[in-house]
């Protein structure tokens, strides 16, 4: 029996598998695509060595492709199957434990004993981590916080993952609305660790939140060797960027980046890569630009990836792609899919309540906006915009949502509803753009073109470098 590298008892590993697997972690932390080398070496030197057969569990387990974790879920089953449980130390059954509630679809479960396992063993870098990305999954943004925020007395100025833990931390204070903190967090992060790419997503969430999209792009491009390459969490990075071209009105910008790396020669075609590409040329159709040979590639790719309920949150960025390339039969048969899902999976399985509660009202509103019925696209999402968190994502992944049902009420003449959208994205972002022309659109359409005017004025000012 040995200890990892933050001081826990590791049972049943050779020291070569206990150091691939130290390694593993701290891949895993910089979000590198050596992290399932590192699991499989480990594996290879001790194919029982219960915290490796974890891991790999894990990573297969939280991804964005269903096949992959169907292979994680046979591995995971085999090993279960052959393991003595008398023979394994506490945490690590409390482990396994935590990834049989992900094999029955429990995501909130298996949170909660990820949770559990914080507690008692705050230096569980793993079940700190997974535990964090099973709060994104659903949206939990107290959980995101909190999480990490309890671990951290436990954790000292000389643990080269501190940066890592406050790096997760300011995502969680992001997420929570808490954005001076956040900033601080996210930059104490990267002041540690220069290449900790979910510490500077941090910060560019942070940014983007507060409107403050040139102090984001200058900061992306302070560090862009630190994040664009080398991990699997640079395309996303990228979309950021993307984002704050569009709210600094660089079009042409965005969509380079969409070519060059979102939907690009060297994208993997993997959906987390995809649901990025639908999202940023979802915004762009929402103000009337005609991208239809890049939507029909999308939606293309994502045709295969949407033929079973794996994901609400996915599924809503494939009904963008098909909308947007004028394939609404297909954007339908996939909403019937899922009506059909209901009616067969578990209910405990957390993806048919985030389908039935916030993803399947999402899709419709979004066939809705593509015939152009926009009264029904307020209808289907005025009543749920105050719970579109429950399938999972980031307040700015969202927002797509937000931005859609603004843009509707605003075709639809619904403009006492318009105005209140506007007003609140006003108030909590004074620094975009795109809020105070679209506060001109709603003071137009109300018949105050003195209103509209200014806040055009503003609008162009707040773009000016």
């Amino acid at each position: 029996m040995g200890t990892d590298e933050h001081g826990l008892a590791i049972g049943a590993a050779t020291p070569a598998a206990l150091a691939h697997y130290d390694t593993a972690i701290d891949e895993l932390l910089h979000f590198r695509a050596q992290v399932v080398d590192e699991t499989r070496a480990a594996l290879a030197e001790d194919p029982g060595f219960p915290m490796a057969n974890v891991l790999s569990a894990y990573l297969g387990l939280l991804t964005t492709e269903p096949e992959d974790a169907r292979e994680a879920a046979a591995r995971f089953r085999e090993f279960r199957a052959g393991v003595e449980a008398v023979r394994l130390l506490p945490r690590e059954q409390a482990h396994i434990e935590a990834v049989e509630h992900l094999l029955d679809g429990g995501l909130p479960a298996c949170g909660a004993a990820l949770g559990r396992i914080a507690e008692e063993y705050p230096r569980d870098a793993l079940a700190l981590f997974v535990g964090h990305q099973l709060d994104f999954f659903t949206g939990d943004a107290r959980a995101l916080r909190d999480r990490i925020g309890g671990a951290l007395t436990a954790w000292h100025e000389d643990d080269r993952h501190l940066g890592h833990l406050l790096g997760m931390y300011a995502f969680g204070l992001e997420e929570a609305g808490h954005y001076g903190r956040s900033e601080e967090a996210g930059l104490r992060a990267v002041e540690l660790d220069p290449k900790d790419v979910w510490g500077i997503h941090a910060v560019v969430h942070t940014y983007e939140m507060q409107g403050r999209f040139g102090r984001g792009t200058a900061f992306l491009d302070e560090r862009l060797p630190d994040w664009s390459t080398g991990t699997f969490f640079n395309v996303h990075t990228w979309w950021h960027y993307a984002l704050y071209a569009l709210e600094a009105g660089d079009t042409s910008r965005a969509l380079e980046i969409y070519d060059t790396v979102l939907h690009g020669p060297q994208a993997t075609g993997s959906a987390f890569e995809l649901l990025d590409a639908a999202a940023l040329l979802w915004r762009l159709l929402l103000e009337g630009r005609d991208e239809t040979t890049r939507w029909k590639e999308l939606a293309d790719a994502w045709e295969p990836k949407s033929r079973e309920a794996f994901s609400a949150f996915n599924d809503m960025h494939a009904v963008m792609s098909f909308v947007g390339a004028g394939r609404l039969a297909d954007a339908d048969r996939l909403i019937a899919d899922r009506e059909a899902y209901l009616e067969r999976a578990r209910p405990d399985v957390t993806n048919r309540a985030m389908t039935a509660r916030v993803g399947l009202p999402v899709c419709r509103a979004l066939v809705a906006f593509g015939r152009g019925d926009h009264g029904a696209v307020v209808d289907l999402l005025a009543p749920i915009r105050h719970r579109v968190h429950e399938f999972g994502g980031s307040h700015a992944q969202r927002d797509a949502v937000q931005k859609t049902l603004l843009e509707a009420a605003l075709r639809a003449r619904r403009l006492d509803l318009a105005r209140v959208l506007t007003s609140e994205r006003l108030n909590l972002r004074p620094s975009s753009p795109f809020n105070w022309l679209k506060h001109a659109a709603v003071a137009e359409a109300l018949g105050d073109a003195a209103i509209a005017t200014t806040a055009r004025t503003r609008a162009t000012r707040l773009r000016q470098p």
